[in-house]
């Protein structure tokens, strides 16, 4: 059986937590701040962590990601 390949673009933008979650970078962080509020830009620089229905189709990518 041949190995997986891990998805490079995906091992850099994911990284997992002790839980077993994977966090993410927020979207509509590179320019144009001057349209959003204060309070958007703060909670922007914070990681989230990815959805539940998204889970499966990015641990596929992942392979050998611990």
């Amino acid at each position: 059986m041949p190995k997986f390949k891990t998805h490079r673009a995906s091992a850099k933008r994911f990284k997992r937590t002790g839980s077993g979650a994977l966090k993410r970078s927020h979207a509509y962080t590179s320019h144009r701040f001057h349209g959003k509020t204060k309070k958007q830009r703060r909670q922007l620089r914070k990681s989230g962590v990815v959805s539940h229905s998204d889970m499966k189709r990015i641990r596929q990518m992942l392979t050998y990601m611990k």
